[in-house]
């Protein structure tokens, strides 16, 4: 098959952080580098109405006037038999779409044809810069992407600064260095041809080739924004910051003109008040905001900090810049964006990472009462419901549009940060329906490593005769009866089914009841009796050696740590399979990295190294990719990718269970991204993905409904058989206004 190597050069006054298809409304197309096959790599001016080349046989670059676009070009581009590669595709599909021309706009149309090397580079777990990718594949450096392009890149392709007279560089007024930027435009060419003859295509064909071109679709097609509610939003957070400075400069007699003065801020708190706070950070505030020893007007001034440090409402102005003039927010979603798990990742708003809504400001508008603990840093609200939640999030929408938050609220921001979700609404006419898998990270789990006890719970409960699994989890470890199980008991249950079968223990409890409100110290009291003492005993026993080794105990008392820990222990008695899995599974790798080019098997996974490559093969067929793997003297378990935090390319540590971690995750994305063609082709247009959760857009009928999708989301593909699967969901009938 023949292959169109191609990349763009663009002029546009819009910045591209907001979002290629906000930029493409008004891009200009400048020069068009572009090969066939293996042939010499063109550059064609657009604006200029030239096309150049290297070549080799002559030692010097062909220049050739055209009033058109170059024939060889026209050629592929209108030959649906041609294959279109470019790396991150997205951008110069769209900007054809966009910008270009009849023609550019029919092979745009056609998403089959295109091919992205960042997308297959993501696939496989290498970064997806391609500089960087040029580096990781040790590209040749005559074929690598050009450094010294990107200063050209800057002068020609954004606006100058607004200080200069000269508000755009063209060739016209920078003619010597228009000339060296057509010379390095084809250096992208080089580079993405060298990657891809280096890189593997086991995640880039068949199904998963199908599924990225889903996802071009899904990007293309976007979600309609309440545009009128963001714009309430901002409008409502900007009025009540402005209140809050105000409160400040009277509380501190105009010592301190705003709660963003932080130097300021902890000045005047210790001048005034004699009060030393370490910083103003949200975990601080919340711990010190209602201790009673601390003066009135100190606590006052922790509130009113606390409340205006919510940046959650940025989130708006990144909705409002990047929504098209159609009401509709398109590119939201990156193809295998979330490192070796395969999920997508979120653009733009990054829907992926919406804060929660602020549970201890719905308690305080339902009347709940709020606690405060000192050892989690937070405030709880153990007797609100997911019903109480969304009522306040619902009245927090209305209250905004309205103009009137703050009659209703005492915490405006926290209300304005927890609506950002209810900006993506369903057109006039048409709903929002959305599902998410059940549990399927514990599903999948106990299915992996042959949990059987675990699977016929999951069958029991699905079809309703059996406990939740959160409250089953609760009643092995106080060794109660599954029907006596609370609400905030089952939240116990959760974290323990959230954070323990990936081989975690205190520190991991810690996070997950962080992360669900749990105080710890007031359950390990009630918890401390009912705990097997062989569980207790050794609980003590790892404390007193915890302390001995002088490591960490999380600033947790004593009954809570033994708590925890007992937690712990008894949770992997009662999952044996899955605790064994842990090790089973790093001695596979250990093995493989050691035993090139022999497949092992851990259960139902596939273990290989080829190469620089260490593959973990899934039951979908899918692979994690771990490149340049190493098992150190001590057994450790390494290998090269991108640093989540630092976002550098290094070598990072992994154990048995991280690495299950990583498959039940991939799993629970190989079971959604199987049954999303199902969902279209039923009807259900869908507009976003958020980690095991679809968000689509259907007629406004009863045919399409929660139940519906859920059904569809739910179903089990053939290579999952064995695995109980279930979906929940709901609909949004809100509409914006036509």
């Amino acid at each position: 098959m023949k292959t169109l190597w191609g990349d763009l050069e663009t002029y546009c006054e819009l910045p591209l952080k907001d979002g290629v298809f906000q930029y493409a409304e008004s891009a200009q197309i400048m020069l068009w580098a572009y090969a066939v096959d293996d042939g010499p790599v063109k550059v064609w001016d657009v604006v200029n109405r030239e096309v150049s080349w290297f070549e080799p046989m002559l030692g010097e670059r062909i220049v050739e006037a055209t009033h058109t676009m170059p024939d060889d070009l026209f050629q592929a581009l209108t030959d649906a038999a041609v294959q279109i590669i470019f790396h991150n595709a997205g951008f110069d599909r769209t900007v054809l779409s966009r910008a270009g021309s009849v023609v550019e706009r029919a092979a745009a149309g056609q998403v089959q044809r295109w091919r992205c090397t960042m997308a297959q580079a993501l696939a496989h777990s290498l970064p997806g810069g391609l500089e960087r990718l040029c580096e990781v594949l040790d590209v040749a450096q005559d074929q690598r992407k050009l450094k010294v392009g990107k200063e050209l890149v800057r002068l020609f392709c954004m606006p100058r600064p607004k200080n200069m007279k000269l508000r755009r560089a063209t060739r016209e007024s920078h003619p010597e260095e228009w000339k060296r930027f057509v010379e390095y435009a084809d250096a992208d060419i080089l580079a993405m041809r060298a990657c891809r003859a280096k890189m593997p295509l086991w995640n880039y064909q068949g199904r998963e080739l199908e599924l990225f071109h889903l996802d071009a679709q899904i990007n293309a097609r976007g979600v309609a924004v309440d545009l009128d509610f963001a714009r309430a939003a901002i409008e409502t957070a900007e009025r009540e910051q402005a209140r809050l400075a105000e409160q400040t400069v009277e509380i501190t007699d105009g010592a301190v003109g705003s709660t963003t003065q932080r130097d300021a801020l902890l000045a005047h708190i210790l001048d005034e008040y004699g009060v030393t706070l370490p910083d103003m950070q949200a975990s601080t505030l919340e711990r010190r905001v209602e201790d009673p020893s601390l003066p009135g007007p100190v606590r006052e001034l922790l509130a009113i900090r606390l409340q205006a440090g919510r940046n959650s409402t940025s989130k708006y102005g990144a909705l409002l810049r990047g929504t098209n003039a159609d009401g509709r927010l398109r590119g939201l979603l990156q193809f295998c964006g979330a490192g070796r798990t395969g999920r997508w990742s979120g653009r733009l708003f990054q829907p992926q990472n919406l804060a929660r809504p602020d549970v201890a400001a719905a308690a305080e508008w339902h009347g709940h009462e709020i606690k405060t603990s000192k050892y989690l840093k937070l405030r709880s609200a153990p007797s609100t419901s997911d019903e109480d939640v969304a009522a306040y999030v619902a009245r927090s929408i209305e209250a905004i549009k309205a103009g009137s938050a703050d009659l209703v609220f005492s915490n405006v921001m926290a209300a304005a940060g927890s609506g950002v979700r209810g900006s993506l609404i369903a057109p006039k006419g048409r709903k929002l329906v959305v599902s998410d898998l059940a549990n399927i990270e514990g599903r999948d789990a106990a299915w992996l490593a042959g949990e059987a006890w675990k699977l016929r719970a999951f069958e029991a409960y699905d079809e309703g005769t059996g406990p939740d699994l959160y409250k089953l989890a609760y009643s092995k470890s106080f060794n109660v009866s599954p029907d006596s199980v609370s609400k905030p008991q089952r939240q116990i249950g959760k974290v323990q089914e959230l954070m323990l079968q990936y081989e975690g223990g205190v520190g991991a409890y810690l996070t997950g009841a962080l992360t669900y409100g749990i105080d710890l110290e007031e359950m390990a009291e009630g918890a401390l009796a009912a705990l097997p003492v062989d569980l207790r005993d050794e609980a003590r026993g790892f404390l007193t050696w915890t302390r001995q080794e002088k490591r960490n105990t999380f600033g947790l008392s004593d009954t809570a740590f033994i708590v925890c820990d007992a937690f712990k222990r008894g949770w992997r008695r009662a999952h044996p399979a899955i605790q064994t899995y842990w090790g089973e599974l790093a001695d596979t790798v250990r093995e493989a990295i050691q035993h090139p080019g022999v497949t092992l098997t851990a259960r139902k996974l596939k273990v290989r190294r080829d190469g620089a490559w260490l593959r973990i093969g899934l039951p979908s067929g899918r692979a994690l990719c771990y490149p340049a793997p190493e098992v150190a003297a001590d057994g450790a378990i390494s290998y090269m990718g991108v640093n989540q935090y630092s976002r550098k390319w290094q070598r990072l540590k992994t154990y048995g269970g991280k690495l299950f971690e990583n498959v039940c995750q991939a799993v629970a994305r190989d079971v959604m991204a199987w049954n999303m063609p199902g969902i279209e082709a039923a009807g259900y247009q869908i507009v976003l993905t958020v980690h095991d959760e679809v968000v689509t857009e259907a007629p406004d009928s009863p045919d399409f409904n929660a139940d519906h999708l859920g059904t569809l989301l739910a179903a089990t593909p053939p290579w999952a058989q064995g695995m109980p699967l279930a979906a929940g969901g709901f609909e949004d009938y809100r509409y914006r206004k036509d």
